[in-house]
């Protein structure tokens, strides 16, 4: 399978072995195929897709890597915040799922997906939702957006029933909108580590 992985996509894998690079033991016995990996951001010499695996327990995560060849279905945040989808979803009434048909009836000019809890959820079914649960959202933004544009977004989070982030993600990397609006300066998440910049559409020289 010929593919280009982005942070947050969902994975799901061929065989047991396709996980490279695992320390933590818990893996063993509570991941299966039938159970996604979700694209973390890291590198390697080999060129691996670095991933994370989710455990039962909210502080059981693992980060290992896999080879793009042993990936056999992908599952994007994008996919998962499609209208039909949602209203369809087992978890329609919890909170989140709710708070994420709200955001569909809008035209937003841009892509935009669900990532974290929720969308591994709607991705798998598995009922890790609670009345509580927050909503993880990712804005796909490849262009600078302006401020005014994101005031808008921001604005109609703000009166979802739920609590609600966004990280917005540029060709460098992704960002706290929040704080982006706030300070107009964030701290950059990349593969190669978090840079702080005022600058996240553009490559600041090192």
């Amino acid at each position: 399978m010929t593919f280009t992985s982005r942070p947050h996509d969902l994975l799901w894998l061929s065989n047991p072995d396709a996980l490279l690079n695992i320390q933590e033991a818990w893996v063993a016995s509570q991941w299966h195929t039938g159970l996604p990996v979700v694209v973390r951001r890291d590198v390697n010499e080999n060129a691996d897709i670095p991933v994370g695996v989710r455990g039962i327990k909210r502080e059981q995560r693992a980060a290992g890597w896999v080879k793009a060849e042993t990936v056999s279905r992908v599952v994007t945040p994008e996919m998962l915040a499609d209208r039909e989808r949602l209203l369809h979803s087992p978890f329609v009434s919890q909170p989140p799922v709710q708070a994420a048909i709200l955001l569909t009836t809008f035209a937003w000019p841009w892509h935009w997906g669900i990532t974290g809890s929720t969308g591994y959820a709607l991705a798998t079914e598995i009922p890790v939702l609670h009345a509580e649960s927050d909503l993880d959202l990712i804005i796909r933004a490849p262009l600078p957006l302006t401020h005014d544009e994101l005031c808008q977004w921001q604005a109609q989070v703000e009166k979802l029933p739920c609590r609600a982030d966004t990280q917005v993600e540029t060709p460098f990397g992704a960002f706290a909108l929040n704080e982006w609006l706030r300070e107009g300066r964030v701290l950059l998440k990349t593969a190669s580590g978090p840079q702080l910049t005022a600058t996240p559409w553009h490559r600041e020289p090192s």
